[in-house]
């Protein structure tokens, strides 16, 4: 999936409310020239393998340009990827990316979402280090960079892939206008409030009750949306459910500071009720 599709589907998603080098191969390496009409852009390549052995088949790769934010550090942080690309049942995948470095991990899921962090269970790759030190793979306008085969893919533990050091962290609860809790919702930060970009991080899905935990790189202004669907684009369907920091029109900024712990930072949303006259979409009041 190309950064303009991911584009696509967080701009719909919000405006309704106006991973070493290769274990084999040479990574990073040019390996060819690809034919395309936009001359800023290249192709990746590559195989991801399981470490006991055997393909991460029918899985998910991310790729996040370093040019963009951090590097991902999952138990840390969990950033939103610039593109995706799907593996076969051999592992491999081929993507076109503009120009620049990509750091890169991998998911196959237990589960049937496509999006989201990982959970217990999923089996994970993700290239950092132990100490935080990440790799990344360069993409040349018009060339093939063959990243060989990275064979690091285990099954995820929190535990385990956690990284030291502090955490800043946001909290709050997430209702409905009636006041209920809203189980299943993503909260999304980012940096500006233009809902055209694609945001930078993303909490894991709320519990029962409604809170989240929204952990982001570093202290700083960010902008705080919540939906209950990662990138399906603009609610479809009746009870689907939207919100902001500050209210339903516009997110206001929210400042926290490094290695803090904001609570409270509670948002009331709406749920979509159905389409109304002159097919606008109409929000429960």
């Amino acid at each position: 999936m190309s950064r303009f599709l991911i584009l696509v589907l967080f701009a719909a998603l919000f405006i309704p409310e106006l991973l070493a080098a290769s274990d084999a191969g040479s990574a990073g390496t040019v390996a060819g020239v690809v034919s395309t009409d936009t001359v800023n852009t290249g192709t990746m390549t590559g195989r991801i393998m399981l470490k006991q052995g055997g393909p991460m088949a029918e899985g998910t790769v991310f790729l996040f340009n370093r040019a963009s934010g951090p590097p991902p550090l999952h138990g840390k942080y969990a950033r939103v990827p610039d593109e995706i690309a799907d593996t076969d049942s051999e592992g491999r995948f081929t993507v076109q990316l503009p120009e620049g470095a990509y750091y890169i991990g991998a998911i196959k899921r237990k589960s049937k979402d496509k999006y989201g962090p990982p959970q217990e269970g999923d089996i994970f790759l993700t290239e950092h280090t132990a100490d935080a030190v990440q790799k990344n793979y360069s993409v040349s306008a018009g060339k093939i960079t063959d990243i060989g085969i990275i064979a690091r893919a285990v099954p995820y533990d929190s535990k385990i892939h956690k990284v030291a050091g502090s955490t800043t962290i946001i909290e709050g609860v997430i209702t409905d206008q009636t006041g209920q809790p809203v189980e299943g919702a993503l909260v999304f930060a980012s940096l500006t409030p233009k809902m055209t970009e694609i945001p930078l991080f993303v909490s894991e899905k709320t519990g029962k009750n409604g809170s989240y935990v929204l952990r982001v790189h570093e202290g700083g202004t960010y902008y705080i949306r919540v939906r209950d669907v990662y990138g399906g684009g603009a609610p479809k369907s009746v009870g689907a459910f939207m919100g902001a920091y500050g209210n339903n029109q516009q997110s206001l900024p929210l400042t926290v500071k490094t290695g803090e712990t904001l609570k409270g930072v509670d948002i009331q949303g709406q749920r979509f009720t159905g389409r109304g006259g002159g097919n606008k979409k109409k929000l429960v009041p």
